[in-house]
This record gives structure tokens, C-alpha cells and sequence, in this order.
């Protein structure tokens, strides 16, 4: 089938392709329970050299900028602990960390977290973490344009392969708090 978005002629439902995800994405695509059937969440291959943002909607169309998120994990701390978050926004936006992170998060400080910690604590590849089969205890802060967006393009968990997800789905999310300007315009 044709995806929803993007030029992607080839899109399957993600129940189809577990194994081309990585262990906690397809774990949590096993285990689907949101309001949106599992066969809406769609995977199309891609190549991993073109992953980023601005190659990847070069190559597969510029329509894709204003459906495209990005999933960033971030570390609070606060009275020497430290809490994982990840966090979703457009990718024409930033992640406001010094602001509605920090607040939401009850820290004194917060960051984007170390790569290896990120990858570490997913079991997700770096360039292709998804909001889908994170850990269970975590919060995810979803910026409120996104639940917004009809048809979102994020990561698979690994930087091959995309997922194309209906917006409304992120709200259903385990941990999901969906805020209002979580996302800032990029400078």
C-alpha cells in the first residue's frame, strides 16, 4: 500500500514487520492495546544513510518537514537523582529543555541525555528513537502540535525504517503528558 504521507510506495502495517524492529518497538507493537488499531501504525523502509531530517525529506518529500517528529530523551536531575524522559516534538521545533521540561519534570536541571545512556536505556539505535516501546516507567512529554497532526513520521527504533503514525496516537501512550508548547520554533 501507498503511505499516507510522504513518496513511500511501499508502507505495511508494523504487525507485519516485527522482526525489522528492534526488540522494545516490537514488543510494545506485540502488545498493542491504544485506541488506534495496531494495523494503523505503518513501517516503510528507508535507507539509514539519509536518517536525518533534512536528507530524509529531500529524498522521500518536502511535505514530510511539517508531519516529521523527533523523539529526544532527556535527563532531569534534582537533589542528586536523575530521571529519563523522552520527549516528542515537530521537527521544525526544538525541544524546550530549560523550560517546560525542567518544569514538568520537577528538576533543577535538565538535559538532553548522553547517547549512550539513550540508546542504553531504549535498546533503541541513536537517529531512530520512537515514542513506541519505551521504557514502561518512563514519562513521554508529547507537544500538543503533534496530537494535532493527522499522519506523523517518526523513528522505527533503528535508523532503517520509518514508522507512520495517526497523531491522536501519542496521547494514548504509556507515560504520555501532552503539552502545549513543548516544542519551541527553531532560531
Amino acid at each position: 500500500m501507498r503511505a499516507p504521507i510522504g513518496d513511500f510506495e511501499h508502507a505495511r502495517p508494523a504487525p507485519d514487520c516485527l522482526g525489522l524492529l528492534t526488540g522494545p518497538v516490537a514488543a510494545a507493537v506485540r502488545a498493542w492495546r491504544g485506541e488506534v488499531p495496531a494495523e494503523q501504525l505503518l513501517y516503510v523502509d528507508t535507507d539509514p544513510e539519509i536518517a536525518d531530517t533534512a536528507a530524509f525529506v529531500q529524498h522521500h518529500g518536502a511535505d514530510l518537514i511539517d508531519r516529521s517528529a523527533n523523539c529526544v530523551v532527556v535527563a532531569g536531575k534534582r537533589g542528586g537523582e536523575t530521571t529519563l524522559a523522552a520527549c516528542l516534538v515537530l521537527s521544525t521545533t526544538r525541544v524546550d529543555v530549560n523550560g517546560a521540561v525542567r518544569r514538568q519534570l520537577g528538576a533543577r536541571k535538565a538535559s538532553f541525555a548522553p547517547m549512550d545512556t539513550a540508546t542504553g536505556e531504549t535498546g533503541m539505535e541513536y537517529g531512530g528513537i520512537t515514542p513506541v516501546g519505551l521504557p514502561a516507567d518512563w514519562t513521554l512529554l508529547v507537544d500538543a502540535a503533534v496530537v494535532d497532526t493527522d499522519w506523523v513520521l517518526i523513528g522505527s527504533g533503528r535508523r532503517r525504517g520509518k514508522l507512520i503514525v495517526p497523531g491522536r496516537t501519542f496521547a494514548d501512550l504509556p507515560g504520555a503528558v501532552v503539552l502545549d508548547g513543548l516544542g519551541v520554533p527553531t532560531a
